[in-house]
């Protein structure tokens, strides 16, 4: 039709456009819906960042992740709100754990748990040699109280304290942070952000139950492995992806093998591509898995 008016800029070339648009955005819509059709994908998030061996490289590489999620979520509309935060000695963090609110947080951000390698001249070695660092990332379901987690009171051990680190003089005079310890699993929850204990309670008791809830999928995830011939690689016990600032720029997703060389974009949020690579990856393979 637009050939027929013999103008590109003509009407009919406009509403082709507007059509082609309006069709690809439902299309990504229902992509994305298929990739994250996970009974916990359209959960919010709780994340745990770790630095690995190499004390303040590692630590300083931590709190970089720290910032490359929260500039993530930032770009993508969520809320973020950090939960504990640990200084490092001197430069970075101990660890950090934070939660993300929004629909398919987790289904996003579940793609980004396991080790995340820096490879960079180090700002903290004084004849500027060339350091390798390492941070592990724990992503969690921030889950809802429709999905039933039993935790017995007998079962916790809970400790006040001041916070320590910034946050003002109520924040550090006060004995508002909370350490919760889960005495079957030995998992341990600390939260101080907030000025209330109160406040503290009821996040770390919500990020107790996104790790027992983790902890038992894990475990029916393992069950079901024993009968599976071929062995799958725990996601958080692996190295997924590399971070080259020296010799060269690039960042490399080890499982799907996607390379971007704009290494200040991904620190700085942009993370998406590698996300929809990963989620693409699981998709084929758990459709290669239904027909096998």
């Amino acid at each position: 039709m637009a050939e027929e008016e013999g103008a590109e800029e003509s009407e009919a070339a406009h509403e082709t456009a507007r059509s082609l648009t309006s069709a690809r955005a439902e299309l990504e819509r229902q992509e994305l819906q298929v990739m994250l059709g996970g009974e916990y994908d359209r959960l919010g998030a709780i994340v745990t960042i770790h630095p690995g061996a190499g004390g303040t490289e590692a630590q300083d590489w931590a709190e970089m992740l720290l910032r490359l999620y929260l500039r993530w979520a930032e770009r993508h509309g969520f809320k973020s709100e950090i939960a504990d935060l640990q200084p490092g000695d001197g430069a970075g963090i101990k660890n950090a754990t934070f939660e993300v609110e929004g629909d398919y947080a987790y289904g996003y951000l579940k793609a980004e748990a396991g080790i995340h390698r820096l490879v960079r001249i180090s700002p903290f070695d004084a004849n500027a040699r060339r350091h390798t660092s390492f941070a592990s990332v724990f992503v969690f379901p921030a889950i809802d109280d429709k999905v039933e987690v039993v935790i017995n009171p007998a079962d916790l051990r809970i400790d006040t304290f001041r916070a320590s680190g910034a946050g003002g003089q109520h924040v550090n005079k006060t004995d508002s942070a909370v350490r919760f310890t889960h005495l079957p699993t030995g998992i341990v929850v600390t939260c101080q952000n907030e000025r209330s204990q109160h406040k503290n309670r009821a996040m770390a008791m919500k990020i107790l139950r996104a790790r027992l809830f983790e902890l038992e999928q894990r475990k029916k995830r393992e069950e079901l492995e024993k009968f599976s011939k071929e062995k799958k690689d725990i996601a958080w016990g692996s190295q997924i992806r590399s971070y080259v600032l020296h010799p060269y720029q690039m960042v490399k997703d080890h499982r799907t093998g996607v390379e971007v060389g704009n290494t200040a974009a991904v620190l700085d949020g942009d993370i998406d591509q590698f996300i929809e690579a990963y989620l693409m990856g699981v998709r084929r393979r758990d459709a290669e898995a239904a027909t096998a």
